[in-house]
């Protein structure tokens, strides 16, 4: 990562949320006890534990952060990552408060993360010393279905969600509900169909929307469509894989641009992104890749020309240093803080649109809720009503061809329209149509508020403005 711009007076992660708050609550009514409320993270746990690996004892720092308890349980990913610190944590335990009550989704927010390169140690000692976190977070209730509920975040998947839920469950043995402690779990660990995917769908689900309202297209000065918009996505872990395969193989559009670790590829004419992840899963990065230009130096491809630009990985990559030299004119943010504060100042000054974190990734909370809601009802979505369904329709079908015959219109449906409507919803249909409509409902909240103000000029604005404001209604109706 890019830390030149750590010279220029750039506010830390931290103090960037910190400075888009104040933005927002300087636009509100709030006495100044409850912002401060709102404001300060509740509580943050530093544990640091030893696992013997290695013929030796290696001691980890690990952190769970609790930022705001209006709604419990409180919900957050855990990242596995050298640098890991406790501002970062409770910056986004912070931004998680503000997600979930921007998409409706009943949790307070929180954060975890665990000092540590993943890479580095093989699985099963990873197993030991995910379990040993686990351990130290259950037996202070900051692993508990009622009350904190951790997800998997960079460097962490659904094989980790899985050993901590399964360790909750050794320490928890009469708990029927204990697989709620944890989502983003596996399907065969009571994970939910659609939760991996869940992130990249929320981002493509953000753009349709943007792309709905001919006025925000016209604010970002774009026109049309999704499809054929040129599109460069920085990080292809999996949110950013996901996103651009949606975007290229559903919507049409052309991943001009990749942006990895180790460089970055470019191609006018579009990337396989199926290819391009084949090849950093088989080799470790892009280096060699066919078909495309490869730019040692990846963060040069930031400032491509393009029509949108996807930061999907760390946190601070578009900031002072290269703001002024950002040519797309729509940011959709599926990392969480990847544009500082002071950038922000900047691209909203030239016109660029930013479609803000807080909203655009928050399809991983989403769908993690439904998760959450399965495992406490102990049944997968679909199972009651889907043949119920199938058969209803297939009344339908039946007398209209019967109509059909009988009045020798001679006409018939066609075989994918009765296959289509036949099928009723399974539990993936019913999760992408659950996040659909969420990412739907929360875009247009925000976007009433950045037209319907005077004084909001931006979605980012609007959407700590939504967010804050139901929070604030939540500790009112608890008496605070």
């Amino acid at each position: 990562m890019d830390t030149s711009h750590q010279t220029l007076n750039e506010p830390s992660f931290r103090e960037s949320v910190d400075i888009m708050f104040n933005r927002a609550v300087a636009l509100m009514d709030l006495s100044p006890g409850l912002e401060e409320k709102i404001r300060v993270c509740n509580a943050t746990y530093t544990v640091r534990f030893g696992v013997r690996l290695r013929g030796a004892i290696h001691t980890f720092t690990g952190y769970r952060s609790v930022h705001s308890e209006h709604m419990e349980p409180v919900k957050g990913g855990i990242r596995f990552a050298p640098t890991v610190h406790q501002d970062e944590v409770e910056a986004l335990a912070a931004l998680m408060t503000y997600k979930c009550a921007l998409v409706e989704a009943p949790f307070g927010g929180s954060k975890g993360g665990l000092c540590i390169d993943p890479r580095e140690w093989d699985e099963h000692e990873l197993e030991q010393i995910t379990r040993r976190f686990a351990y130290e977070l259950v037996k202070r209730d900051l692993i508990n279905p009622a009350q904190n509920v951790p997800a998997p975040d960079m460097g962490t998947g659904e094989r980790e969600m899985a050993w901590i839920a399964d360790q909750y469950k050794r320490m928890n043995t009469t708990d029927i509900n204990g697989a709620a402690c944890v989502t983003g779990k596996p399907p065969n660990a009571g994970g939910i169909a659609g939760r991996v995917e869940a992130t990249g769908r929320g981002v493509q689900y953000s753009l349709r929307e943007f792309f709905r309202h001919p006025e925000d297209i016209k604010a970002a000065g774009l026109s049309g469509s999704l499809d054929g918009k040129r599109v460069v996505v920085q990080g292809l872990g999996n949110v950013g894989y996901h996103a651009a395969k949606f975007l290229s193989g559903e919507d049409g559009a052309v991943i001009t641009g990749i942006i990895e670790r180790d460089g970055a590829l470019h191609n006018e004419a579009g990337l396989d992104v199926e290819a391009v992840r084949a090849w950093i899963v088989k080799h470790g990065g892009v280096a060699g890749f066919p078909d495309a230009n490869h730019h040692t130096d990846g963060a040069a491809l930031l400032e491509v020309d393009c029509d949108i630009l996807i930061p999907a990985a760390l946190e601070g990559v578009i900031n002072l240093s290269n703001a002024n030299n950002i040519k797309a004119p729509l940011i959709i943010e599926a990392a969480n803080g990847p544009v500082t504060a002071g950038a922000d100042d900047i691209l909203r000054e030239r016109g660029c649109v930013i479609i803000p974190d807080m909203y655009a990734n928050a399809g991983g909370v989403t769908v993690s809720y439904f998760e959450w809601v399965k495992n406490l009802s102990h049944i997968r979505f679909g199972r009651m009503q889907r043949r119920a369904e199938e058969a209803r329709h297939q009344l339908l079908v039946d007398e209209l061809e019967r109509l059909s015959g009988d009045k020798g219109l001679g006409w018939t449906m066609s075989p994918d329209f009765k296959r289509n409507y036949l099928r009723g919803a399974g539990e993936l249909e019913l999760v992408r149509s659950g996040l659909d409509d969420t990412m739907r409902a929360a875009y247009q909240s925000m976007r009433e508020v950045w037209h319907g103000r005077d004084d909001v000029h931006d979605l980012r604005t609007a959407a700590y403005l939504v967010s804050i404001d139901k929070v604030a209604s939540s500790y009112r109706a608890k008496g605070l």
